[in-house]
């Protein structure tokens, strides 16, 4: 069950939705609401070629970054071309994700997480110098309440701290760094990520104390719970066998002693003579030691890689089953959520201020959306006003096709601070004038 949702921008509505939501209000006219139709429809083609250009920056930027890529380019950029193109990648992922109104997660929530634990006990360690870059937002801080497995069939409720939405953007550093940092060329190549590239993660439904899981580099131990789970028996079975050994084992000194001439050593020890002059004894005490103690070893580590697979198996099922998509595909998904975004806090913020009958300045806007979304459907949102208002002044546009007609805003100010906008046939006018301006070639729209 979750619960305890803290309010955020986002938007948890298809757009369509939003757009039927206000149809079905009822303060359009019938001939309103087909030119409404039109009007949303336009502004999203609109938005999404505006965003299909940051895409398209983001594939060619990000190309030389990408692991999985399966293409070479035709020239390897030299370092400032690198720089210039990890900058854009960076900034590119900054701004969809603002306008997917996803929240940057500060770094000292990671660092809390290597302390905390949530699902699984382990012990992490991160070690943040291996990233040349790291960005890390989400979306739905909840809490849910879940059952945890403790002993046989007793089960305990614990309330999580859960983010909905997590995505990742980690830079590795490059092979230099990895060289000086691994003591070996081996430990190089057994590393989980290849240094210099640039991962991005999607992840869903991630406790927030469990988040350093997503990190590649991540290493994992047991607990000091688990370590004495595992050690206290462990001292337990070697007890007897050293019990059981003790006499082989000081009939094998007693030999070693012997080779060294400490009679009054060997005298000590309680061992007879007759046992050190024949060899055979002694060779049946080291073999039989050999075994047992050779036997406890090999059980006890497999005991502790049987522990460790259970420990990856848990990181395993949490990550396999939560994971949205990697890599370029990432920025794909975060583009069509940001452009879903951005229409439908405009289309709510025209829709108000076109149905409005008083005029509204934007904090009075803004709490009319609020509490028309919790009226209508029933949530809590802390809209992003500044977004939409400012999105809506710069889409500017010709009502009549005329070289002396000015351009005119969607959205203005009077002197008092109060929103306007234009008509809704006129809106439709302009948002169609900047299509069909798009490109421009030899002076004609296309």
């Amino acid at each position: 069950m979750t619960d305890n949702k803290k309010l955020e921008a986002y938007i948890p509505y298809r757009r369509s939705d939003i757009i039927e939501l206000c149809l079905k209000d009822g303060k359009l006219s019938r001939e309103d609401t087909q030119t409404f139709k039109e009007f949303c429809q336009i502004l999203s083609a609109f938005y999404h070629f505006r965003f299909h250009k940051t895409l398209e920056i983001i594939k060619e930027n990000y190309a030389v970054f990408n692991p999985n890529t399966d293409v070479e380019p035709l020239e390897e950029p030299n370092l400032d071309q690198y720089n210039q193109m990890q900058s854009k990648v960076v900034e590119a992922f900054n701004h969809i994700l603002e306008r997917a109104n996803y929240v940057r997660l500060s770094k000292s929530i990671v660092d809390k997480a290597l302390g905390q634990k949530s699902l699984i006990n382990l012990q992490t360690h991160v070690d943040f110098n291996d990233f040349d870059q790291f960005l890390c937002y989400y979306r739905g801080d909840t809490t849910t309440t879940t059952k945890i497995k403790k002993l046989f069939f007793w089960e305990e409720e614990k309330t999580i701290e859960m983010f909905e939405r997590v995505v990742l953007l980690i830079k590795f550093k490059g092979k230099g760094y990895f060289r000086r940092k691994e003591s070996n060329s081996k430990a190089l190549d057994e590393l989980k990520f290849t240094p210099g590239k640039m991962y991005a993660y999607f992840y869903k439904n991630i406790p927030k104390f469990d988040i350093d899981l997503l990190f590649p580099n991540i290493k994992t131990s047991m607990t000091w719970k688990d370590r004495l789970l595992f050690g206290v028996p462990a001292v337990g079975a070697a007890i007897p066998l050293i019990l059981r050994t003790l006499p082989n084992i000081l009939l094998l000194i007693a030999a070693i002693l012997l080779v060294f001439n400490a009679r009054d050593l060997i005298q000590t020890l309680n061992v007879e003579q007759d046992q050190l002059q024949d060899i055979m004894p002694v060779l049946v005490a080291t073999l039989s030691l050999a075994i047992a103690l050779g036997g406890f070893a090999f059980k006890q580590y497999n005991n502790y890689k049987s522990k460790k697979i259970q420990f990856q198996k848990d990181v395993t099922d949490t990550l396999f089953f939560k994971n949205l998509a990697n890599n370029d595909s990432v920025f794909q998904r975060l583009i069509d959520i940001a452009e879903e975004e951005e229409c439908k806090e405009i289309i709510l913020v025209y829709y108000h201020l076109l149905t409005s009958p008083n005029p509204l300045n934007p904090e009075q806007l803004d709490a009319k959306i609020e509490n028309w979304m919790q009226e209508k459907l029933g949530i809590g949102i802390n809209f992003d006003i500044n977004g939409p208002l400012n999105n809506m002044q710069e889409i500017r546009g010709k009502i009549e096709d005329n070289a002396n007609e000015p351009e005119v805003p969607l959205l203005s100010y009077n002197q008092q601070g109060y929103c306007h906008v234009i008509p809704l046939k006129q809106a439709r006018i302009v948002i169609d004038w900047v299509w069909d301006n798009a490109f421009q070639y030899n002076g004609k729209a296309l």
